[in-house]
């Protein structure tokens, strides 16, 4: 892991040194400010999250383990109805909690799985409500080692048996990590850089975008809209801290340059949906209520070439200001 940082950390150091000339945090951020906002397609939270001053490294209390009895939230403060977005696209996900279930010939592929106590709500009963099988996800794309993220795949694994996908690298940030190990799903397919994940009829390719965890995946999906193809984009994490990382800069340094190389890869491969990994990161819920209410001729809310290089670039405009504090 240390050998793999420090090769990281040069590559990213010469990029940096080749392609980015000394600027201040506000002209990082006012670069920000210009793309995080058009109606129907607000990115505002994240800009008030990511484009902030660092604050000063903390001592980090020991680790404990989380409790495995734990109090479970009111559902109303969670729960969501599940919502079909596309032809082979449907939200699944909670209130906060971003999970896209992806149809295809031979089966479901899921993005994300939220929470152990909402698993079963959100998508066991919502795939049902929607007229899908649960027994037929086959794949689970955990986007990160993050228990908001991957807590849902134990039950999806002994219930289901998808093949469970994540990083190489988050696999062992989730391992070490304080939750109990019974909480956790039983390690198993490894995510590669520019993975094509095939499953009958459709192809989603993974990129490994370290940033927000160490091996951060972010996605591109094929979605059918009647006789329209679009191409989905999910980036796999908006926050950065220090933790599965020698140190904020590193982390900080690695975020800014996987966004800016999966912007460049999600707009030549012609990405015009975004979809979040938190709801509150574009309003998702906005997007989902504008669908009850669409007309025949209004536009997809969710459609948006746009949309996708704004939050691109906001995300590295942001990561950039972060560097310039830092570097002070």
């Amino acid at each position: 892991m240390k050998f793999v940082f420090g090769f990281l950390s040069v590559l990213v150091s010469l990029w940096f040194a080749a392609t980015s000339p000394a600027q201040t945090p506000q002209s990082y951020l006012d670069a920000a400010k210009a793309v995080a906002y058009r109606p129907g397609q607000d990115f505002t939270w994240i800009f008030d999250e990511l484009c902030k001053q660092p604050a000063p490294p903390q001592p980090r209390a020991a680790p404990q383990a989380a409790p495995v009895t734990r109090a479970t939230p009111p559902r109303s403060e969670w729960f969501h109805e599940p919502v079909k977005v596309f032809d082979n696209l449907y939200y699944v996900g909670s209130q906060l909690q971003s999970m896209w279930a992806v149809t295809t010939s031979e089966g479901i592929i899921l993005h994300d799985t939220a929470y152990d106590y909402m698993v079963e709500e959100q998508v066991d009963k919502g795939l049902r409500k929607l007229g899908l099988d649960p027994a037929q996800i086959k794949y689970v794309i955990v986007s990160h080692g993050h228990g908001d993220h991957y807590l849902g795949a134990k039950h999806l694994q002994q219930t289901y048996h998808p093949r469970i996908i994540m990083s190489e690298a988050d696999w062992n940030f989730m391992a070490k990590d304080d939750t109990p190990p019974q909480l956790k799903p039983e390690r198993d397919m490894v995510a590669t850089d520019g993975m094509k994940l095939t499953l009958g009829d459709t192809t989603l390719t993974l990129y490994i975008t370290p940033g927000h965890t160490p091996g951060t995946i972010s996605t591109l999906i094929p979605i059918k809209d009647g006789n329209q193809r679009h191409l989905a984009s999910i980036w796999g994490g908006n926050g950065i801290s220090a933790r599965g990382f020698p140190n904020l800069t590193e982390a900080v340094k690695l975020y800014s340059a996987s966004a800016r190389r999966y912007r460049d890869i999600a707009l030549n491969a012609g990405a015009d949906v975004y979809l979040s990994s938190h709801t509150v990161h574009d309003k998702t819920l906005d997007k989902l209520n504008a669908l009850r209410f669409r007309g025949p001729a209004d536009p997809h809310p969710f459609i948006s070439k746009d949309a996708v290089q704004r939050h691109l670039t906001l995300v590295g405009e942001c990561a950039d200001a972060q560097l310039a504090w830092l570097a002070k």
